[in-house]
């Protein structure tokens, strides 16, 4: 069972400190009872007074305290797997983080940076792939795996989300290694369709780019290249609030320029299409070139959200309290003639009185 608010189970602390109070508040009033006299010759003066219904009313009442508690804080239950055949594609996605991602995408120095807009094509990207599957990979110096191809698209924005430039350690533009990763990262089913988008500014690639898409093509995966930063070059910012970017040894800005002819041979190589990031048409560009692969039968395995509990714990708290209503302090007239002790131990506490 889990809770939509789970916090909310921290009032049930309050349980155990309400029966202490009550088991305070008892004792003390056996104790200013003893001083007007021997608690045995009050009981006779109070016969009405019951010893067991307070002990009742108080346990019946702390139940349905901690049934509403409970109920509050939502308890659900009864997970279920729902299977869902639908027509798509697989469609892996290589995000570029090098640290030249942080320059802008325009010519102007201070404009939006080249990783802002490429996540912004990626999320109107995710949001036209409803039926169809996505993975991502995330490259710089090096590749890594960072959403496995999957249907759950609520997951692949969260981690669209969290994209940066600190991702990756290692410094560079391995875009081959990404494609390479890229491919073992598909599912093994050979009838369904799959395609590989590499988003980069293309700046200090590895030379084996161009074969990995190759060797992709063959294995009838197609390899799309999104490009995005300006031909014109730009700095990369290190301290933008203070006008600080990179510089080389000898003193000078390090200006970073998007190859887009590399990203046009790779997109060749790889039976693909290069598709400029700084255009407005970028995405619907792309999805019209995915939309010419053929769809598959993909199976999508979802979980339904838990079915909620709350309401048999507001019907127990209901009648806890219903029934509490109905017990009053005093004697059960129709208990009153029922001994709880032995025969015996009764006769002997007449005998003594």
């Amino acid at each position: 069972m889990s809770f939509a608010y789970p916090y909310l189970l921290y009032l049930l602390l309050m349980v155990p400190a309400l029966l202490g109070l009550w088991l305070w508040a008892r004792l003390a009033r056996k104790h200013k009872l003893r001083r007007y006299g021997n608690p045995a010759q009050l009981e006779r003066l109070m016969p009405a007074a019951s010893k067991y219904t307070p002990a009742v009313k108080i346990t019946l009442e702390l139940l349905a305290l901690t049934s509403i508690i409970i109920a509050v804080a939502r308890p659900q239950a009864g997970q279920k797997e729902e299977v869902e055949n639908t027509r798509g594609i697989e469609v892996m996605i290589a995000f570029d983080v090098s640290r030249s991602m942080l320059a802008s995408s325009t010519d102007d120095p201070s404009g939006v940076s080249r990783l802002q807009r490429a996540k912004y094509i990626l999320n109107r990207l995710v949001d036209k792939l409803d039926n169809d599957k996505v993975g991502l990979i995330v490259f710089a110096g090096e590749a890594y795996t960072q959403l496995p191809i999957t249907t759950d698209f609520l997951s692949a924005r969260m981690y669209i989300d969290e994209l940066s430039t600190d991702m990756v350690a290692t410094q560079g533009t391995a875009i081959g290694s990404a494609i390479e990763m890229s491919l073992n990262a598909f599912s093994p089913d050979k009838e369904v369709n799959k395609a590989i988008i590499v988003i980069t500014d293309g700046e200090n690639h590895e030379g084996d780019a161009i074969e990995m898409a190759e060797i992709a093509k063959k294995e009838g995966v197609e390899v799309d290249v999104i490009g995005v930063g300006s031909l014109k070059g730009a700095p990369i910012p290190v301290n933008p609030s203070r006008g600080e970017f990179l510089k080389d040894q000898t003193g000078a800005p390090v200006t970073t320029f998007l190859n887009e002819q590399m990203a046009k041979d790779i997109a060749k190589a790889g039976g693909g299409e290069y598709i400029n990031g700084s255009g407005n048409k970028a995405v619907d560009q792309l999805i019209s070139k995915l939309d010419s692969l053929k769809k598959s039968d993909l199976r999508h395995v979802s979980y339904k959200a838990s079915a909620e509990q709350f309401p048999v714990f507001a019907w127990i708290a209901l009648i806890l309290l219903v029934a509490d209503c109905f017990i009053m302090p005093r004697k059960i007239s129709w208990l009153a003639n029922i001994s709880f002790f032995s025969k015996d131990k009764a006769t002997a506490t007449d005998k003594k009185d």
